[in-house]
């Protein structure tokens, strides 16, 4: 896995608005890309618990996306969900369900008035947190 994740611009502000839109409950989706952990396409998803405490996506929604990444020819890069009323840092439940220690792990804080986000690679319940990197490009 790459030590960053990198996205474009209007990707972390589609994310976040994803995520502002989906408040009081956690938002959530994939993030497909390249090997270099360079973000090329955000599938915003449902959280099929609607929760403001966790998230899970919909198993037939997230196999229609992984259907596309292939199909396109990206892999899965990241996993994001939000935390409306808590920090952006990996919870003892977001630990406990990362089932994808090759993916980036980012979480949106909504507590405060503006959006925080940060990166992690979580493997086997540990967290390391990894550079989030917002270009300003088009895409």
């Amino acid at each position: 896995m790459p030590e960053s994740l990198r996205l474009s611009r209007a990707q972390f502000n589609e994310i976040v608005a994803h995520a502002r839109a989906c408040k009081p409950e956690e938002a959530c989706g994939l993030l497909a890309g390249d090997s270099e952990g360079r973000v090329e396409r955000v599938f915003l998803m449902e959280n099929a618990r609607h929760s403001a405490t966790f998230y899970e996506m919909d198993s037939q929604e997230q196999f229609q996306v992984f259907d596309q990444m292939q199909s396109e020819g990206l892999e899965l890069v990241g996993i994001f969900h939000s935390h409306p009323h808590s920090p952006a840092f990996p919870s003892p439940h977001d630990l406990g369900l990362a089932f994808y220690p090759e993916a980036a792990y980012v979480i949106v804080s909504l507590m405060d008035r503006e959006a925080d986000c940060h990166a992690f690679r979580i493997v086997e319940e540990h967290s390391e947190e990894i550079s989030l990197i917002v270009e300003n490009l088009e895409g």
